[in-house]
C-alpha cells in the first residue's frame, strides 16, 4: 500500500483545522499547527510534500512565515498555499511574490482544494523527478546516448501529464468553457499550418518549434487558476470591477510561468507558453490588456490566439448569450479586421475557417 504523503495545515481557528482534516485525510497524512511557531517545531523532525497556511494569525502571521520558510535550506523547496479570507488582488500578489505557490479564498471548495493541492504536488514530484534525472545523467557515461533519450522521454510524459492536469484544473473551475483548451489548441494548429504553408511572417517563424507551440498554448488561460471563484463561476455577465479582476489573468499566467522559468535553464517551451498567457487579449488597434500593445507590436502568437480564441467564445454558450453560428462568428471575426485583429492573419482565418467548424 502506497504510504500516504504528509501534509501540515496551519491555522489559529480550532473549527478550519477540523475541516481540513475532514476533507485532506481520505488522501493525505495531515497534521495540524494552530500557530506558525507550531509548523516550525513539526518542521524540526518531519518534511511535509505540501503546507496549507493560513495569513492572518497571531504572534506571526503567514508572510512572515513563508519569509522564515524561504530563507532556510530545508524548507525553502516546501510548496505553501494560502488559505485565507483575504480577497484583494493585492493581497494574493504579495503571497504570490514571497514564494506561495497558490492563493486559495475561504472557504473553500472541497474538490477543488483537492485538485489544486493535487495539481501542485504533481509539478513538485516533476521537480524531483527531473533532479534526480539530471544527477543520473552526469554519474552515468555508459551508454549516454541510450540515457539521454529515455530521459527525454520521461520528463516530455511529465510534461504532458502537468500540462493535461493543469488544463482541466482551469476548465473545472470555469465550467462555462469545458473544451475551451482543446479546441483552440486545434485552431492555433489550422492557422499555424497555413501561416507556414504561405510563409508569411517568415522570419518570426523561422526558428518556432510547432510541437512545443502547439503544447504550450494550452496553457494561455493559465492564469485563471488566480483569479476568484465568484467572478470564474458567475452566471451572469461580469459587471466593470469583476472584469477588471478577470482581466488579471493575463498577468497572473505570465507571473505563474516566469516562477517555474526561474527553476528552470532556458526553455522555448515556457518562452512560448508565457507569450500566449500574457498576450492572447491585446487587440490590433492597442484597445486590449493588459499592456495595450499595438500592430505588429503584439506578438504573433498572441495575434494567433486572440482570433482562436475569439471564435471559441462566439460559437460557445454561455449563461448571457447564446451560440452564435459558425457563419455567425465568422462574419463578427472578419469585420473586426484591422481594429481587434491582425489583417494578414484574418486573411489566413478565413482561407482556413471550415476547418474550424465543427
Amino acid at each position: 500500500m502506497t504510504e500516504k504523503e504528509l501534509i501540515i495545515l496551519v491555522d489559529d481557528n480550532p473549527a478550519n483545522l477540523r475541516t481540513g482534516i475532514n476533507v485532506l485525510s481520505d488522501k493525505y497524512t495531515v497534521a495540524t499547527a494552530p500557530s506558525a511557531a507550531k509548523l516550525f517545531n513539526i518542521l524540526e523532525t518531519d518534511k511535509p510534500a505540501l503546507i496549507l497556511m493560513d495569513i492572518d494569525m497571531p504572534e506571526m502571521n503567514g508572510y512572515e512565515a513563508i519569509k522564515i520558510l524561504k530563507s532556510n535550506q530545508k524548507t525553502k523547496t516546501i510548496p505553501v498555499i494560502f488559505l485565507t479570507g483575504k480577497t484583494e488582488t493585492d493581497d494574493e500578489l504579495e503571497g504570490l511574490s514571497l514564494g506561495a505557490i497558490d492563493y486559495i479564498t475561504k472557504p473553500f471548495q472541497p474538490v477543488l482544494l483537492l485538485k489544486r493541492i493535487e495539481v501542485h504536488l504533481l509539478v513538485e514530484k516533476q521537480r524531483r523527478i527531473m533532479e534526480k534525472q539530471t544527477e543520473e545523467l552526469r554519474n552515468y557515461s555508459n551508454n549516454l546516448e541510450l540515457m539521454v533519450f529515455d530521459k527525454i522521454e520521461n520528463v516530455i510524459e511529465l510534461q504532458n501529464a502537468l500540462l493535461k492536469t493543469m488544463a482541466e484544473m482551469v476548465e473545472y473551475r470555469d465550467n462555462n468553457t469545458g473544451g475551451h483548451i482543446e479546441r483552440t489548441q486545434k485552431g492555433v494548429e489550422i492557422l499555424l499550418k497555413e501561416i507556414l504553408k504561405r510563409h508569411l511572417y517568415s522570419e518570426e517563424t523561422a526558428s518556432w518549434n510547432v510541437n512545443l507551440l502547439l503544447q504550450s498554448c494550452q496553457l494561455h488561460d493559465v492564469g485563471k487558476i488566480s483569479i476568484s471563484d465568484n467572478i470564474l463561476r458567475k452566471p451572469e455577465k461580469l459587471n466593470e470591477a469583476e472584469f477588471n479582476e478577470m482581466k488579471q489573468h493575463t498577468i497572473f499566467g505570465e507571473q505563474l510561468i516566469e516562477k517555474i522559468e526561474a527553476m528552470t535553464k532556458k526553455n522555448d517551451f515556457l518562452k512560448y507558453a508565457k507569450i500566449f498567457a500574457g498576450s492572447h487579449h491585446e487587440r490590433w488597434d492597442g484597445t486590449g490588456y493588459h499592456r495595450g500593445l499595438k500592430g505588429n507590436e503584439i506578438p504573433l502568437l498572441g495575434r494567433i490566439m486572440a482570433i482562436v480564441d475569439v471564435y471559441d467564445a462566439l460559437v460557445s454558450t454561455r449563461p448571457y448569450k447564446p451560440a452564435y453560428t459558425h457563419e455567425e462568428a465568422v462574419s463578427i471575426i472578419s469585420e473586426c479586421s484591422g481594429t481587434f485583429f491582425d489583417p494578414t492573419l484574418i486573411e489566413v482565418f478565413l482561407g482556413t475557417a471550415h476547418q474550424f467548424k465543427n
